[in-house]
């Protein structure tokens, strides 16, 4: 893991992933594209995890299924859940998975000079959550639609 701590002064969002590889994302969120909730490790970062915070959903894995990078932005719905000893825990979320054409594919965002030192591209094996700095964020931002 990164040795870099977050801290709530440069936690731009919470960055959650699910691999495209293991699970048929299109098909979950061509179903239904509201996230309630999603995994996270327990640790110090789900201690900082706050209702109302931003939250990115990155679908990493899927290089040859679909193209893969931001498919949602949301906040944080409540604290999370602490599961059974040794176990993930679950985070409440309210978000909302973008149409595909909407979604911000991970070469584009790689390319981006502020994005490309982003964790998610650093760490790519590791748990959730993952995160991005308050300038990341911004600068994610400018790739979103309103």
């Amino acid at each position: 893991m990164d040795s870099r701590r977050v801290t709530l002064d440069d936690l731009g969002a919470w960055l959650i992933k699910g691999n495209a590889e293991q699970v048929d994302l299109t098909a979950r969120f061509a179903a239904d594209p509201r996230v309630g909730s999603w995994c996270v490790r327990p640790g110090y970062r789900v201690r900082l995890m706050r209702a109302g915070q931003p939250v990115v959903f990155w679908a990493s894995g899927s290089r040859g299924r679909a193209p893969y990078g931001v498919w949602g932005v949301g906040r944080v719905a409540g604290a999370p859940v602490p599961g059974e000893p040794g176990g993930p825990w679950t985070l409440p979320l309210d978000l909302t998975i973008l149409d595909e054409p909407w979604r911000v594919r991970r070469a584009l965002l790689r390319a981006d000079p502020v994005l490309a030192g982003a964790e998610v591209f650093r760490q790519p094996q590791a748990a959730n959550p993952s995160y991005l700095t308050v300038a990341q964020f911004d600068a994610l931002r400018g790739y979103l639609p309103d």
